[in-house]
């Protein structure tokens, strides 16, 4: 019951907050615990994160298949300061992804902190969620620097 209330109190949140994808995932989970198919709950744990990236990788990769990115455009990348900073931009995310992907994997249950970190950036600062992985790779980044100023978590 409680798992229920959470859910509807997220609902809530996402409509207030104006946030629809926080509305729909709540109501989707709602919905999936309401025709008693959580059976399925692991495997969308699981996987979710994994379809999730899939889907925005590929939003990413449209322009290339519609062929509105041509091969100049790559070497344009090369010589330009905008595209520089793009490439240093996507290879940084990556290496702070995988330091998230760590945390994750040493303390599990962080991924509470970053669940309500992203609600309320999302509402409060008009964020939009892109994956736990940057939030956790984020979060992993602040702990060092904490644990460097002398903090002992």
């Amino acid at each position: 019951m409680v798992g229920e209330l959470i859910l509807v109190i997220l609902i809530l949140i996402g409509v207030i907050g104006r946030s629809p994808i926080i509305a729909t995932a709540a109501c989707l989970l709602l919905a999936i615990k309401l025709v008693h198919l959580e059976r399925f709950l692991p495997a969308i744990e699981r996987r979710g994160l994994e379809l999730g990236l899939l889907f925005l990788t590929l939003s990413v990769l449209v322009p290339f298949a519609a062929e509105r990115i041509q091969f100049k455009d790559f070497t344009a990348v090369l010589t330009s300061w905008p595209g520089i900073l793009a490439l240093t931009g996507g290879a940084l995310a990556t290496f702070i992804n995988s330091r998230g992907l760590d945390l994750l994997k040493m303390d599990p249950q962080i991924v509470v902190g970053l669940v309500l970190g992203s609600i309320v950036g999302i509402i409060l600062l008009r964020g939009i969620p892109v994956g736990p992985l940057m939030a956790a790779g984020i979060t992993a980044i602040l702990y060092k620097v904490f644990k460097l100023f002398g903090g002992s978590p």
